[in-house]
């Protein structure tokens, strides 16, 4: 009988500290562009890491506009309820959903993720949003682009496009929840044994 297993090559960093600040200043002013200001701006963080990348937006965009408070436009969105793989996945907790005071209703809602993939993560987000309230319009962006889409969905704004072979493993450590800032890249092997 063949024994499957799998291996880690070491890691290469694709996005340090400074990349990941310089990414998120830069998508924060392409938001703003993009909605020519922060009237009506939601930014919704997707657990785990897309609430943090959504907090760090809210900064960055409430310190290049006076006119409006970081904590008054930034929210969570969970959507493990409305994922398809939910029988294919690991258990994985639910986290609060929580909008801002001024809610969702017409109003130009930006979701934040850490890494866009599949694509499956967003269509879950798009079906929570649903039962949330009614847009005026939906955007997305996200810290890292890889590739490997299965669903439609493009992102409006990206800190880095990264091609990816679909063996390697893209995680965003995040200072919030990892103590440290940055983008490796794992390229896992399967080796057959005996």
């Amino acid at each position: 009988m063949t024994e499957v297993t799998s291996a880690q090559v070491p890691s290469r960093i694709v996005l340090n500290q400074a990349d990941i600040d310089r990414a998120l200043t830069r998508i924060a002013h392409e938001i703003l562009e993009a909605n020519k200001g922060s009237q009506d701006l939601v930014l919704l963080g997707i657990p785990s890491r897309g609430y943090p990348l959504a907090v760090r937006l809210a900064e960055k965009i409430a310190a290049a506009d006076s006119t409006v408070a970081a904590e008054t436009i930034v929210g969570q969105l969970d959507v493990t309820m409305f994922r398809d793989d939910l029988s294919h996945q690991p258990t994985r907790p639910p986290h609060h959903t929580r909008l801002p005071l001024s809610g969702i209703d017409n109003k130009v809602v930006v979701l934040i993720d850490d890494v866009l993939y599949s694509g499956r993560t967003i269509r879950a987000a798009l079906d929570a949003l649903v039962d949330l309230g009614r847009p005026k319009i939906v955007r997305l962006a996200v810290l890292v682009d890889r590739g490997h889409r299965e669903l439609p969905i493009r992102a409006d704004h990206v800190g880095k496009n990264l091609p990816t072979s679909s063996s390697e493993k893209v995680r965003v450590r995040l200072e919030e929840i990892d103590s440290v800032d940055g983008v490796p890249v794992n390229e896992v092997v399967i080796e057959a044994g005996q």
